[in-house]
């Protein structure tokens, strides 16, 4: 057995063996091609393809396809496609798109058309460039609406999206599961339940954090600051969206109470805490809008007339340059009230006007920090197929500021900065800071 492997194996290296072998197999093959030509069509296949061969016993012949170079991706002659009238014109090309796909594509039949639908709006929004104007399916389109007036199950945190398209904390509220689990402003969330929630716009993350009282959400988290990320278990619970908060103690001598958020019951409920405040004897008020991400236009601009007797809280330009002024209502309840704001990076939009428009009225003085700079008001349309669309539509501008940017023709950050106590703030050039939303709703609680 030896002897014949290696006989075998002395053979197969032969050179003169191995020429043998080849002229000896290609005459075999030649043989068989001419036994199968018989009204066959020679052609020769393109790079990286065998010839086409009809297989089946009952099949004699074959008749071979000549190469159609138009198989490959090579470009088809342009051939006029009828756009409809309506199809605006900035849109006739992705009408063409449409139109070949739901035509020609080999998969058409299992197409959804809803994909479609969606997947075009949110191309649109893409382009804009715009991380405040925002697609609402319809499956999020009743919870976005609840958040004004009543109640939530989740974890109890306004989020937004940051400039790279991250999910981060604005501000945990009060008391919530969100804060207990220690989760604090300008925490990334990067996963929900092990799936990651990049590419997923803001209402979608919000619907995946959302869940049943009594049930469990696991986040990835990335802390303000650090690099490791880590996971937070939050059980949910019924979120009561209470914007009102009493902070000081009976023995204190001025009044503290928080807004956390501007409802369309805000300035009832903080009227009433007022008047309670003064009644028991307090000298003075400490309006605290820290962590305060905004909320309701019209809200804000009733507290503010609380503590103004007359005058402009905010100019509104629209995209048509339109200016829209929104002056003091009923104003002079508490006009005569000492008053100290109280402001931090968590301040935004509506609570952003407070501060603004009290501040350049010299009605209060204002202590804290640089606040969040939302710069522009955002509406909510319902859209056809149920779900919405936040849309931003105008800016807005504090008096002062307005007449700023008016001198200086450019757009103006809107920055509070408090080098000691009780000093006035102050404005500077930035646009980064004008880049989030204000009225609608635009506090995003989870």
């Amino acid at each position: 057995m030896n002897i014949k492997h290696s006989y075998t194996f002395r053979h197969l290296i032969d050179p003169k063996a191995s020429l043998l072998r080849l002229a000896i197999f290609a005459l075999l093959v030649g043989s068989l091609l001419a036994a199968c030509s018989t009204e066959t069509v020679p052609t020769e296949a393109p790079p990286g393809e065998t010839p086409s061969s009809a297989v089946g016993e009952e099949s004699e012949t074959q008749t071979v396809v000549p190469f159609d170079p138009m198989a490959l991706p090579t470009p088809l002659p342009a051939v006029p496609i009828d756009i409809p009238d309506a199809v605006p014109e900035d849109l006739a090309t992705a009408w063409e798109v449409w139109n070949l796909i739901s035509q020609q594509h080999v998969d058409r039949d299992g197409f959804e058309s809803e994909e479609f639908d969606e997947g075009a709006i949110r191309g649109l929004l893409a382009a804009l460039g715009d991380a405040h104007t925002n697609y609402v399916p319809p499956e999020a389109f009743k919870i976005d609406n609840e958040d004004l007036y009543g109640s939530f199950e989740g974890i109890g945190a306004n989020v937004q999206l940051n400039a790279d398209g991250k999910l981060y904390i604005v501000a945990p509220l009060d008391g919530s599961p969100a804060e207990s689990a220690g989760l604090r402003s300008g925490d990334l969330i990067l996963a929900v339940n092990g799936e990651s929630i990049e590419g997923l716009s803001l209402l979608e993350a919000v619907n995946l954090i959302r869940g049943p009282r009594g049930s469990e959400v696991t986040l990835l988290v990335r802390h303000l600051g650090q690099v490791e990320e880590v996971e937070l278990v939050v059980r949910r619970d019924r979120i009561e969206l209470d914007s009102v908060l009493v902070r000081n103690r009976p023995e204190d001598r001025f009044a503290h109470i928080r807004l956390t958020t501007f409802y369309s019951d805000t300035p009832e409920d903080l009227a009433r805490a007022i008047e309670e405040q003064k009644a028991s004897g307090k000298e003075g008020l400490i309006l605290d809008v820290r962590d305060n991400p905004g909320g309701l236009l019209s809200s804000v601009v009733e507290v503010v007339s609380m503590f103004l007797d007359d005058g402009l809280i905010l100019y509104e330009l629209d995209g048509a340059g339109r200016r829209t002024d929104h002056r003091a209502r009923n104003p002079g309840q508490f006009a005569d009230i000492p008053l100290v704001i109280l402001a931090n990076r968590g301040s935004a939009s509506a609570s952003e006007i407070v501060v603004g428009a009290l501040q350049d009225h010299e009605r209060a003085q204002i202590v804290g920090d640089k606040t969040f700079g939302k710069g522009s008001v955002n509406r909510l349309y319902r859209l056809g197929n149920g779900g919405g669309l936040y849309l931003t539509f105008a800016k807005w501008y504090t008096p002062a500021e307005f007449d700023e940017l008016r001198q200086e023709g450019e757009t103006l950050g809107f920055h509070h900065v408090a080098s000691g106590p009780l000093v006035r703030s102050s404005y500077h050039a930035d646009e980064q800071h004008k880049a989030a939303t204000l009225g609608g709703l635009t506090l995003n609680p989870v």
